[in-house]
C-alpha cells in the first residue's frame, strides 16, 4: 500500500505545471497539495488539517521550484 506522502508527492508533480510562471505554480501547486492532503488523511484516519497544510506546503515548494521547461509547457 502507498503512503499517504507518496500519493501526495506524486499528484503534486504531476500538477505542479498549473501555471507560467513560479508564482502561480506555487499558489495553484499549494492548494491542489492542501486539498489532496486533506483527503487522504481524512482517507487513512490521519489528521486532516495536518494533512492539509503538509500537502499544501509540499505542492507549493515543487509547484514554485518547476520550471516550465521541465514538464514541457512554455
Amino acid at each position: 500500500m502507498l503512503k499517504p506522502a507518496m500519493i501526495i508527492l506524486a499528484a503534486a508533480l504531476s500538477l505542479a505545471a498549473c501555471g507560467r510562471d513560479p508564482g502561480t505554480r506555487a499558489l495553484s501547486g499549494g492548494a491542489l497539495g492542501a486539498g489532496l492532503g486533506a483527503g487522504t488523511a481524512a482517507i487513512t484516519g490521519g489528521n486532516v488539517g495536518t494533512g492539509a497544510i503538509i500537502g499544501g506546503v509540499g505542492g507549493a515548494a515543487v509547484g514554485g521550484l518547476t520550471s516550465c521547461r521541465t514538464v514541457g509547457r512554455c
